[in-house]
């Protein structure tokens, strides 16, 4: 081993040095992710960066990391501005970053994936050398695990701390954790950021945690810095600050709930009830615990709640592409497992999150994405074949009723903008003539034409007497659409109002599950 790579897996840690993050700009075409955002981690101090979903967090991490290059603004790195084009210049100032999913290699030992991780392997590993260095590394690690055990055989607490282990390894002085504990149960992400919390005290160590959870904040954090839509929204000493205080950070002062026009008519009857569903994620951990909800014809019912927290797992299970572990779902107080002949005859419709991945084919053209729901029924089918005369005449009808912008009905339609993808499924579900319809992020990514229509035609839906469930992480979609909110936790719901009586400082408190 060289001299270099040894003084990178030396048991001595030094002092972290002073990060700041100065005046950072960053712009992605015409949205300006960064507005003039500040920020210090004082050395040996744990530091929270808190903020919704889109606030400009992870942009902000990646510009200290050298993913992106900012616009303007510096990094200081020991109170000097420091030029860091990409992660292998992050890494020779000491930091290092645990990203919100696993990196390390399943098929590999523990002892493999610390190795592989420094950028300055030789081509020829030593690995008796390398076992000696592992070695006394772990008589000084904050925490322990077997070097021979392979990853796929670990509990995700222990891949968490895996990833944690490979930038101590390569003496990080400074440890970005992105989201660390979405994987984790409670008392993993407890012990996990405890044993982390262990190295800032002793001074080894600064820490900059992305979190959305207060409770993580209360618990581990010195200092935390606010961000709401890519601007600072304040800064101070935990100790100093209230939840409330905080949570008024992140959400604003105020939230102007403008509402689209809807129709003034009594709440129908129970079209779509949820009773204590469960549902795992697909490493097997809960993430729906229990929920139970009722959504009427002619009402508005948004869910809300920060990515993570078993909102996807339960638009899954209700459409059919998830397999709950635990209740029921009655449509029309008939017991529903969401199969395809169920949809259509209690005219239930999905309007999923990323639909060219979810709700359509993208190469197969736009009239016939328009036909999945009804391809094999009268008029567009006769016994097994296919009427493609009336197929591509329906497809005509829609793209002109909905606006679809293609060149033409044959086209794919993955060759089409992320709107006009949005606004054909939308079609295909909308001319079903639904009783139900359950919408995910249905504007993420959108353009303002683009969610300006989409939601007019939830709204009409909801003003014809169709029961809507909107799953959304934008808290203003919610306000401006809702007619009943519910925030989303830990995979349970935690809050229920009406949207004209809803506590925002609540909201905010319940989003982060405190």
């Amino acid at each position: 081993m060289t001299t270099t790579a040894q003084s990178q897996v030396s048991t001595t840690r030094e002092a972290p040095p002073e990060l700041e993050a100065v005046n950072i700009t960053k712009r992605f075409g015409s949205l300006l992710a960064l507005d003039h955002v500040s920020m210090k981690l004082r050395p040996g101090s744990f530091h929270a960066l808190l903020g919704e979903n889109g606030a400009g967090k992870s942009t902000l991490v990646k510009c200290i990391m050298g993913f992106y290059h900012a616009d303007s603004g510096d990094i200081c790195i020991g109170k000097r501005a420091r030029a860091i084009h990409s992660p292998r210049d992050a890494y020779h100032y000491g930091i290092g970053m645990v990203y919100q999913h696993f990196t390390s290699v399943p098929a590999m030992t523990v002892a493999e994936n610390l190795v592989l991780a420094r950028p300055d392997l030789p081509l020829v590993i030593n690995w008796k050398e390398e076992q000696e260095k592992l070695a006394a590394f772990m008589e000084t690690a904050p925490f322990q695990v077997n070097l021979r055990a392979s990853i796929s055989d670990l509990a995700a607490g222990e891949k968490q701390k895996v990833e944690i282990l490979k930038q101590l390894y390569l003496n990080t002085k400074i440890l970005i954790l992105d989201e660390p504990t979405s994987v984790l149960t409670p008392e993993e992400a407890d012990e996990v950021l405890g044993l982390v919390r262990r190295s800032v005290e002793a001074g080894e160590l600064s820490v900059l945690l992305i979190t959305h959870k207060f409770r993580e904040v209360n618990a581990f954090a010195d200092e935390v810095t606010v961000l709401r839509r890519g601007k600072l929204a304040g800064h101070g000493e935990v100790k100093d600050l209230s939840t409330a205080e905080m949570a008024e950070m992140m959400l604003g002062q105020q939230r102007v709930q403008v509402q689209l026009e809807k129709a003034l008519s009594e709440t129908g009857s129970p079209l779509l009830q949820i009773e204590g569903i469960h549902a795992d994620k697909d490493n097997g951990l809960p993430a729906v615990r229990g929920v139970t909800l009722t959504v009427h014809g002619g009402e508005i019912v948004g869910i809300a709640g920060v990515s993570g927290n078993g909102q996807r797992e339960l638009m899954e299970v209700l459409a059919g592409q998830r397999m709950a572990t635990g209740g029921q779902i009655k449509v029309n107080g008939q017991l529903y497992t969401a199969t395809r002949a169920e949809m259509v005859r209690h005219r239930v419709c999905c309007l999923p999150e990323e639909p060219l991945r979810n709700a359509s084919i993208p190469n197969m053209s736009v009239g016939e994405n328009l036909a999945l729901r009804c391809y094999d029924r009268d008029p567009m089918a006769k016994g097994w074949m296919l009427i493609w005369q009336e197929i591509w005449r329906s497809a005509r009808a829609l793209i002109g009723q909905f606006k679809v912008k293609t060149p033409t009905a044959q086209t794919p339609i993955g060759h089409l903008s992320g709107g006009n993808v949005q606004r054909a499924v939308l079609a295909r579900e909308l001319s079903g003539d639904p009783q139900i319809l359950i919408a995910a992020n249905p504007c993420f990514g959108l353009d303002f034409a683009a969610v300006d229509y989409i939601h007019s035609q939830i709204v009409d839906a909801r003003n014809r007497g169709v029961a809507v469930l909107l799953i959304s992480e934008d808290l203003d979609e919610l306000l401006k659409l809702s007619d009943r909110l519910v925030v989303m936790a830990g995979g349970q719901f935690v809050y229920e109002s009406p949207i004209g009586s809803a506590d925002l400082k609540e909201i905010g408190h319940k989003m982060g599950g405190h």
